[in-house]
């Protein structure tokens, strides 16, 4: 799958920077588990975390839409997409204060690129489960 295999790649450097700059700040707040007092490691520790929660499961959606032989065109667009969309909301979530209109940017790029390839995972699918 080397299309999902290149858009995994291109987010590891986004989930490496994030997970280090947990680490940091963990180091200087001097909080090992949790957020501490610290307002900066939580915010830091939410972007990491909503990162880890959502690109998995859309690589994963990306991941059978490839094995469904869905256009290239599609899996290069969701790809993209929900690069951008993650790096988006990353900044806008790391802000202080936050800037808003950029988080909901991104959220809409991640839920987009989502519900594109679920559909179409189901749609690849049932075609393919009614030819048998």
């Amino acid at each position: 799958m080397p299309i999902t295999a290149l858009y995994a790649a291109l987010l590891a450097p986004l989930f490496i920077f994030l997970s280090i700059r947990v680490i940091g700040l963990r180091r200087s707040a001097r909080v090992a588990l949790g957020p501490g007092e610290d307002r900066r490691l939580l915010r830091a520790m939410r972007v990491h975390a909503n990162f880890a929660e959502y690109a998995p499961f859309a690589l994963l959606l990306l991941a059978l839409a490839e094995s469904l032989a869905l256009p290239v065109w599609l899996l290069h667009g969701a790809g993209a997409a929900l690069v951008l969309g993650r790096a988006v909301h990353a900044y806008g979530v790391s802000q202080e204060p936050e800037q808003i209109n950029i988080r909901v940017t991104g959220m809409v790029l991640t839920f987009t690129v989502i519900g594109t390839l679920a559909a179409s995972c189901l749609i690849g699918a049932l075609t393919r489960i009614a030819v048998v």
